[in-house]
This record gives structure tokens, C-alpha cells and sequence, in this order.
């Protein structure tokens, strides 16, 4: 593995993301129903954007939103979206990017980091809590709400 790197999405990188694979059963578990109610008014102006470079190959895709006007605290300083290429999981990438956006959370003042995600036997939530994020709620709709301490 090369060195990782993040690059902001581009007009050069954002056909690599969109093509980043899943393994079988996690397609089930990319946006939480929370995340689309809110992606209805959120301002493109307030997302991070980045793809996770492994030398030239593109293998991750995070995406973040710092929003000081949100609603409500969860959407203040959040993981949006994160994506690993199937092949690539278990290697560090997605580690690696959750870090980069929480020193962005921390460089912007904040105090927490938080995600929202859905439980499942192939969902995302082993990955949220090895990298730090603690439950502590629940949506309107039955996910899980963690957050991480900077």
C-alpha cells in the first residue's frame, strides 16, 4: 500500500468514486433514512468532499458536513458518507479518512464528531465503533446517532 492521501472530489476524481464497489449486503446500509430527510435542505456549501488516494488509484470516498445553523446538534459536524472499495476494506482507508475529517471537525471548532447509521448484520456499525464513535441516540427513525469526542 502506498501512502494515503486526500484530494478534494473533482471533476477528475468523482467517476472513480462513483464506481467504488461494495462488498454483497452493504448496499443496504449507504444513506440512512436521516440522511436523506436532511440531505432535502442541506447547503452544498458546507460539505467536505474527499476521495482517499492510494498512489493514483482512488479507494475511499468521505464525505462530511459542517453546518453551524443546523437544527439539530447531530448535523452540526457529521460523517456523511463514507465509501471503501470493496477490495480495499480492512486495509486502514476508511480509518484513515475518519481521522482526516475529525481533525477538520476539530480545526473548525468542533467538539464532536457525529454519524448516523443503521444497524444490520453487514452495516457499518463495528467499523464506527473501532473508530471511536460511542451511541448515544436514536433518530426519529430508529438509527443510531454516535458520536465521536475530539
Amino acid at each position: 500500500m502506498a501512502e494515503l492521501r486526500l484530494e478534494e472530489l473533482s471533476a477528475r476524481t468523482v467517476i472513480a468514486a462513483n464506481a467504488l464497489t461494495l462488498k454483497p449486503g452493504q448496499e443496504q446500509f449507504i444513506a440512512p433514512v436521516s440522511y436523506s430527510a436532511a440531505a432535502a435542505v442541506a447547503d452544498p456549501n458546507t460539505s467536505w468532499q474527499r476521495v482517499v488516494l492510494d498512489g493514483d488509484e482512488v479507494v475511499g470516498f468521505i464525505m462530511g458536513n459542517f453546518d453551524p445553523n443546523a437544527e439539530h446538534e447531530e448535523f452540526k459536524a457529521i460523517l456523511w458518507r463514507i465509501n471503501v472499495d470493496a477490495d480495499d476494506q480492512g486495509r486502514g482507508i476508511g480509518t484513515f479518512a475518519v481521522r482526516a475529517l475529525a481533525d477538520e471537525a476539530r480545526a473548525r471548532g468542533h467538539q464532536r464528531l457525529y454519524v448516523i447509521w443503521e444497524s444490520g448484520e453487514l452495516g457499518p456499525e463495528q467499523f464506527f465503533l473501532r473508530s471511536g464513535f460511542q451511541p448515544i441516540g436514536e433518530t426519529q427513525y430508529g438509527e443510531t446517532i454516535g458520536a465521536l469526542e475530539l
